[in-house]
């Protein structure tokens, strides 16, 4: 395994932990003026382009995919966008843990499917086994089930309080 893609596959996680676990200091960090959680899309979208990099280095690509790709990463980026259009931008960037009202939502896929994000993501991912070594893909899934596991267990009395 290349030391420089696993490193880059793993790389957002430690961000997302930190976060998760000091939004307080983030908040504070972002300051008055700025949205914690549009800084946090920004950052997050960075190191997502440095995973594909990442990914792209270890990669032998081929046209066409095989056919599984094609509902695999569909579906996946059909929850991914699904989400996004739910939550918006505080709902899927930690604005509940920077103090933000995220109003709870139980439209399709939330209450169909658990933490229909990463689902999507890893959909996405295996959609990808033809041309990406199964140890990376393995990898980053990996991370999502971190994330996954951190996310189920939070507490709103760690929640960042609003700069006024």
């Amino acid at each position: 395994m290349g030391i420089f893609a696993a490193v880059g596959v793993l790389l957002p996680f430690p961000y997302y932990y930190w976060l998760w676990t000091n939004p307080q200091a983030w908040v504070n960090l972002c300051g008055k003026d700025k949205d914690p959680s549009k800084v946090m899309a920004y950052v997050s979208h960075f190191l997502k382009l440095l995973q594909f990099i990442s990914l792209f280095s270890v990669s032998t690509l081929a046209w066409p995919p095989p056919l599984y790709f094609w509902p695999l990463f569909g579906f996946g980026q059909f929850l991914n966008f699904r989400v996004y259009q739910l939550l918006g931008e505080a709902g899927t960037y930690y604005g509940v843990r920077f103090g933000k009202n995220v109003p709870w939502v139980t439209e399709f896929p939330f209450g169909v499917i658990r933490d229909p994000q990463y689902v999507g993501s890893v959909m996405s991912l295996f959609a990808c086994l033809s041309w990406v070594p199964f140890h990376y893909i393995l990898l980053w899934t990996l991370g999502y089930v971190f994330i996954i596991h951190m996310e189920s267990k939070e507490d709103p009395a760690t929640r960042a309080k609003p700069i006024s």
